[in-house]
């Protein structure tokens, strides 16, 4: 009944703006609807205007920091109770975004067998070199550069550093390249042993948790965080925090010294806003393999 009553008074409110030729009475009639809508308790779709059902919802506590979990709910329903939890509530929800931006390391040489013999060509140092200029010239308020423990990523931070000098420089082993989880459609030509991604996969995930997150309620200003690592690791990075199933990682390519920011909203919303930006790359210096 309820159901019927509100679709009666949809039909009317939309009746009223057919007739009107005024554009501000058609978002007047709709700010209604709106708000009667969400009222009701009823599903809000993500158009309004259609039953449209999302394939796959997403989860606003994929990082276990929604603030509403984080606090138990108020005992009772008198006005003191419900004050106290809101003004917890409140207490407990960020108001900053952060921003990370993941870096791919500059071309190396691939026919080392060992890692430290893996360093940048010229072309790499010239990639890292056009990287830490762009990153200069964006002039954002950069907190901390974290790069990978192995040769070519340290390498590419370091030259990077050099036109950050006044930032914290730190390694993490976690951020090492590896084989996150078996790729669909698998690739024939690359064929890991399954131990392998049972090892890497656990590292890169928990590197995963422990740089995507929402901000801390107590951080006021927004914050940007460089981490320079390999594709593999960031590819799977996009894919988790976008809520994309995580076997499709190796769907896309990323050029050498290539920029991926990725934002994460107080609310827990992820923006992907560039994947793989090279554009600040001359085309002599542009390589992804």
């Amino acid at each position: 009944m309820e159901s019927r009553r509100f679709y009666r008074r949809f039909q009317a409110l939309s009746n009223i703006a057919k007739k009107s030729l005024k554009f501000g009475a058609v978002v007047a009639v709709g700010v209604v609807v709106y708000k009667k809508w969400h009222s009701s308790n009823s599903v809000l779709h993500a158009s309004w205007t259609t039953n449209y059902e999302p394939t796959v919802k997403w989860d606003a506590n994929w990082d276990r920091r929604e603030p509403a979990s984080l606090l138990p709910p108020p005992k009772g329903n008198s006005d003191e109770e419900l004050n106290d939890y809101n003004r917890q509530l409140k207490n407990n929800t960020p108001v900053a975004s952060r921003h990370l931006l993941l870096i791919r390391h500059g071309q190396y040489f691939d026919n080392a067998t060992n890692d430290k013999d893996r360093f940048l060509t010229s072309i790499g140092r010239a990639q890292a070199e056009l990287t830490g200029l762009r990153l200069k010239e964006l002039d954002l308020p950069y907190t901390v550069l974290i790069s990978s423990t192995m040769t070519r990523a340290i390498e590419t931070a370091k030259l990077i550093h050099m036109h950050l000098p006044e930032l914290e420089y730190k390694q993490d082993d976690s951020l090492r390249e590896g084989a996150p989880i078996p790729p669909e459609p698998p690739l024939g030509s690359w064929r890991p042993e399954q131990r392998q991604f049972f090892q890497d996969g656990a590292r890169i995930e928990s590197a995963f948790r422990k740089y995507f997150f929402r901000a801390d309620p107590a951080q006021k200003d927004d914050s940007y965080e460089i981490i320079v690592c390999h594709a593999n690791v960031i590819r799977y990075f996009i894919c988790r925090a976008l809520q994309f199933p995580p076997d499709a990682w190796l769907r896309f390519s990323l050029a050498h010294g290539s920029i991926t920011h990725i934002c994460i909203r107080p609310s827990g919303r992820v923006t992907v806003k560039s994947v793989g930006d090279h554009g600040h790359m001359n085309a002599e210096n542009i390589t992804c393999n």
